[in-house]
Formats: structure tokens, sequence, C-alpha cells
């Protein structure tokens, strides 16, 4: 049996889940006539959905309502248009051609993707039980007591998935990460005050291969990628607080989250390689800043908030970083863009638009800089009668907690104004594992003054395994920081393996966080668009699914924030396959079958 022969036998038996559409697209009808008949045949499927049928399990007709309206979107001549992609086409060629030269073949993530997508529409997801719960054969106290019970299940189900992922607040990892300061120390030939002042770290932030494999054990590959990223220039640094939070040995798998945050892979040194000598920013600069920029140093994407970024370099150089395209070397002489001039600049921009009332200061990382000169840029911004809130966005409570003393709290404090003027600090936490008593410690000195920490998570391959970021968010709660936002991977060409699939937000979200405690899931899931700003992926009015590609990958439309209000474009992005992913996530160990109801996420 040839290869094109498999393909047209796998194909029919998927279309097997669906007689009609099966009988539709072996027909020998043209395609629009096929069009019409499948367009015609899912809104005969829909209008039955509606019609009370006691048969059909409520969720199971909410599920096949979702995935008809998604099948109806994909084969639109509209959908197919943006897309540059029929759907239709695509099955017809491979069931009717015998010349497959001209084909692209499908991936398995392609028939796994169209397989759960007729299993939606004909109501056969199976992703529920066989029987509704118990207690709702009752009411009163049984009832009650029959819910209790299925939530006590539910909620012990919960822990045990928690409990997978270790906090940095176990005493067991207190006394490892000891020991790794220790090492670091003597390395260094430091004391423990040194170690205490965050100047030092900064003086000594790990930047090179040679040394960074003298404190942990590195596989061959990580030293590669470290060496190659120092040789072609791509920023590369690692604090040395940061590293004690790495064990010496990764073999267990606790660290991986933290590794991988600053540790490159091969993969993303050789494609960073390739853009920054084709100088294409465009590429790089994902969210498109440089048309959001009205003058240097200021971005805007909304009506009453902008961004000042007055440092370009951070203690520590995060591999996924938004604007790698703009951040500089630590020691680069072009780190900070914040003369006394540039910055008079934008506040005198500033002054001149009343309509803004929030400034987000972040970067790079402003509290890299001294704290005069955070003291003389919160004093500027705060004399502008029309700011009521000012944001800054640091990561050193996360990377260098020693940066947050109580004189540099006492003084950001003097900016913040009840009823007046709010200071706000938004820090970015990505593994349970991060949490340490000296990252808590930092958190408090804020919180002693009431000045409230918010947490912006950007939801990666490496924490996005079952209740991993409901993990993050139970224990930032417990250390006082507020879940804010978290972010879809951007997607970028150089950080591809770091992309999670859009509906495993979604699911995480529906399956996983739901499940908290309300004060413990206060974050929304966005997709950022670049040049406009947030999509919020919780409602799917905010976005179409528009085809599947032979790969497997789910192409989107999303509309912008500005929806219903003015013309805007909108985005069109190409999703990481979810067939890729579970195979990932099975191969380092998981149980995929935990992840089932992923496909029916759109």
């Amino acid at each position: 049996m040839t290869g094109l022969q498999n393909i047209k036998k796998r194909l029919i038996h998927i279309l097997d889940i669906s007689p009609e559409l099966k009988s539709i697209f072996l027909s020998k009808g043209s395609i629009e006539e096929k069009r019409e008949k499948i367009r015609n045949f899912l809104s005969t499927m829909l209008f039955a959905t509606f019609d009370d049928d006691p048969t059909i399990p409520s969720l199971e007709w909410v599920q096949a309502r979702d995935s008809i309206n998604t099948f109806k979107n994909i084969i639109s001549k509209r959908s197919e248009r943006i897309a540059g992609f029929s759907l239709i086409e695509y099955i017809n060629e491979l069931l009717h051609t015998n010349n497959p030269g001209g084909i692209e073949k499908p991936h398995p993530g392609f028939f796994a993707e169209l397989e759960h997508l007729l299993k939606g529409i004909m109501g056969k997801s199976n992703i529920y039980p066989d029987r509704p719960p118990a207690f709702l054969k009752y009411e009163g106290v049984k009832a009650a007591r029959l819910r209790s019970a299925d939530l006590s299940r539910m909620g012990r189900n919960v822990k045990r998935f928690l409990n997978r992922y270790t906090s940095g607040l176990e005493s067991s990892v207190i006394r490892k990460r000891s020991l790794n300061k220790r090492r670091i120390l003597k390395f260094f030939g430091a004391t423990e005050l040194e170690w205490e002042d965050w100047r030092w770290h900064v003086r000594n932030t790990i930047k090179d291969e040679k040394v960074l494999s003298s404190l942990i054990k590195l596989s061959p590959d990580e030293y590669t990628a470290v060496k190659l990223a120092r040789e072609n220039r791509i920023p590369f640094g690692i604090t040395p607080y940061y590293l004690s939070l790495m064990d010496y040995h990764p073999h267990n798998g606790r660290d991986r989250a933290i590794r991988a945050q600053v540790i490159p892979s091969m993969n993303y040194v050789k494609k960073m390689k390739r853009l920054m000598n084709d100088d294409s920013i465009s590429s790089l600069d994902f969210m498109m800043e440089r048309d959001t920029m009205p003058i240097e140093g200021i971005t805007r994407r909304y009506p009453m908030i902008i961004i000042i970024k007055p440092v370009l370099t951070c203690p520590q150089i995060c591999v996924y970083c938004q604007r790698n395209w703009e951040i500089k070397d630590l020691y680069s002489e072009h780190k900070f863009i914040s003369s006394s001039y540039k910055i008079d600049k934008s506040i005198k921009w500033l002054k001149e638009r009343p309509e803004i009332n929030e400034v987000l200061i972040t970067g790079g990382d402003p509290f890299l800089m001294n704290d005069s000169k955070i003291e003389s840029i919160l004093n500027k911004v705060s004399k502008i009668e029309h700011i009521e809130r000012i944001r800054i966005g640091t990561r050193t409570p996360v990377t260098l907690p020693q940066r947050i003393t109580d004189d540099l709290a006492r003084k950001i404090n003097r900016f913040h104004k009840p009823g007046k003027r709010e200071i706000v600090i938004v820090t970015h936490f990505e593994h349970p594992y991060e949490i340490t008593p000296q990252s808590m410690s930092a958190v408090q000195k804020f919180k002693r003054y009431g000045i409230d920490v918010y947490n912006q998570m950007v939801f990666t391959y490496y924490n996005s395994r079952r209740f991993e970021a409901s993990a993050l968010r139970h224990n930032l709660r417990l250390i006082g920081v507020t879940p804010y936002y978290t972010f879809n991977t951007k997607g970028k060409e150089e950080t591809e393996e770091y992309r999670v699939p859009i509906p495993r937000l979604m699911q995480e979200q529906k399956e996983e966080a739901r499940l908290l405690p309300g004060m413990a899931r206060t974050d929304k899931i966005v997709f950022n668009i670049p040049r406009l700003g947030k999509n919020y992926l919780q409602a799917l009015q905010h976005r179409d699914v528009i085809t599947i590609l032979p790969d497997g990958r789910r192409m989107y439309e999303f509309h912008p924030w500005e929806k219903n209000i003015s013309l805007v474009n909108t985005y069109i992005y190409t999703d990481t396959p979810i067939y890729g992913y579970l195979k990932r996530l099975k191969a380092d160990g998981e149980d995929i079958s935990l992840y089932k109801t992923i496909w029916y996420y759109y």
C-alpha cells in the first residue's frame, strides 16, 4: 500500500465519525457544491443541538455547539482567504487525487485535530464520565453531603497535584540552597556581608560558560549554547543569588523552569544568531514596539497608560524576554537611556497629555538604577497632577531580592499617597521553586508600607504541567503577591520551544485555576497582539479558529481590544500544535490522558 493510500485510509477512518460528512467528501461534486452541503449539514446539526433532547447531556450539547461553530468558521471563504489555506480543498485533494507529489503530507497532528473536531461536532467527545454525580438525584441535606463528598475527593486530587511542585520555602530546599550559597561564595572568595549587597551580585553576574560550569553541572548542550551566546553577543547573565536556586545536578527536574529561563538552548542561540545577523528587528520585535513609541523611551498602546523605559538591561537576562531585540548586555555602555535630557523630554510629553493617568516604569529593570536615580524619576512623574498610579515593573524580588532594601522601600513609599496616588510593584515569578525566604522578605518590605505587589507569569512549556501554574498562584498569595496576568508566550520564532498551545491556557484556567479559592486565581489569561495590546483569552468572542494546517497547527484570528470602538485590523496567529505539545509532555513522563480535553478548547 502506497503512502497516499495509507493517508486516504486513515482519513476515511476519521470521517467514519460523521457518515454525513464522509458521504459529502467522497462525492464527485465541485468544491463549492461540497461546501454548501457541509454548511447545510452543520446548520442542521446546530439546530438539532438547540432542540430539547433529554438524551444529550447538556455539557455535551455545549461542546457540540462550539465544535460546529468552529468548523463553520473554518470552511468560510473569508477564513480561507485570510489563512491562505482551504481545509475543504485539502481534504478533497487527499481523497481524490492520484498524484500526491503536489500535496503537503498531513502530519499526525492534523489527523488528531480533525478527529477531535468531528467527535465534538457529533457529540462524541467522551470527555465526561458516563454517569452524572449522585447528588443530582437528591435534595436537602443528603444532596449537600453527597456534594461535599464529591468536592472533598476533588480537593484531595488538587492537593496531590500541588504537592508535586516543590516550593523554595520548604526546609529541605532552604538547607540545600544554603550549601549552594556557600559554594558560590567560596568560588568568588566573598563574604556573607557581600552576599547581602545587591551591588556585589551585579558586579559578579555570571556571564560565561566556564564560570557557570564551575558552579553547577551543565549538559554539553547547555555549555555550548552559553559559549555561542557570548561569542555572538547575545545578552546573557545570571546573578549569583539566582544561580543558588539551581540544583547542582539537574537530574530531579525540580529546577528545570529556573534553568530554562536563563540558560539558552542551542535552538534559541542559533535562531538568535541568524536573526541578529539579518538585522531582523521585525521578527525580534514581536510586539512591534517601534510602531508604538511616539518618542524615545515611551511606549503607548492604550488611552490612559504609557510605558517609560529608562533602562535597557536587567541584573539577569530571561531567554524568552519580549524585548530581546533591544535589551543590552549588563555591562554595555548603552544600557541606560535615562539621561536627564531624555527623561525630562518624556516628562514634558506626559504633562501635555492629561488624559493619561497611569505610568508603568519598566525596561529592562528600573531597580538596576541606584536609589537616587529611581527617586528622581518617581519625583518627576509624581509631580504631574493627572498621574494617579505609578507601576514599577521589576524582577529583582525574584532574581536579586537583596536589591529591595528597607531604604529603597521607604523612598518609594514617599510617593505612595492613598486617595491621591498609588505606587504598585509588578514582578515576575515563574515557578514555586523561585519562591524563597529572601523573595518573601523583599515582597513584605513593600507590603509593610501599604504598597501592593502583583505578579505577571509567562505561561511557558516549563510551567504548563497540570496544576503547576496553580501551585505558583497558591504560594504567591502566601507571601503577599497577587496574581495579575498570565501571558501566553510571545509568538517569536527564536522562543518556539517555550510556547504552549493557546488551548492549554484555557484548559488550565477552566480545569485547574478554577478549583482554587477566588483569592488565588485573580489573574487574567492574555494573548498580546503586536502593536495593539492584550486580548483576553477567557472569552471565545475575542478570537476565532480560522483553519487547521497540514502540520496540525491551528490558525487564529484575534480581535483587537478596540473591537466595537474603532475600526482596527484583526491579527492572524499560527499556534504551536497541540499534538506536538502532548508528545513532548509524554516524553517528559506526563500522563497525557490528564490533558484529553485540550482539543475542545477553541
